[in-house]
């Protein structure tokens, strides 16, 4: 038997767009359970809940972007509405609180819940309204389609620069240590540097991060894997250290 708190919890989570394969997990109740409670409830008419409008933080926004460009996919529920999923790998747990703060800082108040997988973990968030906020949705996958920002898009970006390079660095970037040995007055000497990488096989998505590390002054160049453009990379020495100084590591 369960209390009336506890059903009324996991009837809470259900109406937020969960499955009930998710709530049994995070409550530990049979989905049985669950369902012959939504049974004895007496059906309401679904009404879609107003638009809340513009995201209500732009700097999370930029960085919520970046994430979405790179890991993230908008999928319909079975129902109605959408799901906002962002993928995470278990190696940076950090990052997935990151990301579930900055969902709740975009739209306050909203559910948003994980879903443990092998490896990795979904952030995930349900509402009607995420294509309004991420209008590059669509079937298909992103580097089969045309990926343009939005002018209102475009505003924010220019606005939180560096919080759209750390969205798009933590989901599809990385910061490594290169070597190269040279031949110095007789010596072979090896030399090691740090190296930053955004790799991802739309090429829209790339031009966005090559165009916002063109107006903060970051040089890079393009690299290639089997003639085709994949990498880009960011090598020298200044434009490292202002890449450290403002995306950071991922945790």
């Amino acid at each position: 038997m369960y209390d009336i708190s506890t059903r009324k919890r996991a009837l809470a989570l259900v109406a937020q767009g969960r499955s009930l394969n998710s709530v049994s997990r995070e409550t530990g109740i049979s989905r049985a359970a669950i369902r012959s409670w939504q049974d004895r409830l007496e059906p309401l008419p679904r009404m879609a809940p107003p638009d809340p409008g513009p995201p209500s933080d732009d700097c999370a926004y930029a960085y919520l972007l970046g994430l979405h460009l790179g890991d993230g996919c908008i999928s319909p529920h079975p129902r109605s509405g959408y799901y906002l999923r962002i993928a995470c790998a278990d190696a940076w747990p950090g990052l997935m609180q990151q990301c579930r703060e900055t969902i709740t800082k975009v739209r306050p108040g909203i559910g948003v819940y994980t879903l443990q997988r092998q490896g990795c973990a979904t952030v995930t968030s349900y509402s009607p309204h995420w294509p309004r906020l991420f209008p590059q949705h669509g079937p298909g996958k992103k580097h089969e389609r045309l990926i343009v920002l939005d002018p209102w898009q475009q505003d924010i970006v220019d606005a939180h620069p560096w919080e759209f390079i750390r969205g798009l660095i933590h989901s599809d970037g990385c910061r490594i240590t290169n070597w190269t040995e040279k031949v110095i007055a007789g010596e072979r000497k090896r030399y090691e540097y740090p190296r930053c990488f955004f790799t991802n096989v739309s090429e829209d998505i790339r031009r966005l991060y090559t165009d916002t590390l063109d107006k903060l002054g970051i040089e890079w160049t393009q690299c290639t894997r089997s003639g085709n453009a994949f990498n880009i990379s960011v090598a020298r020495k200044a434009s490292v250290a202002l890449m450290d100084a403002h995306v950071g590591p991922k945790r």
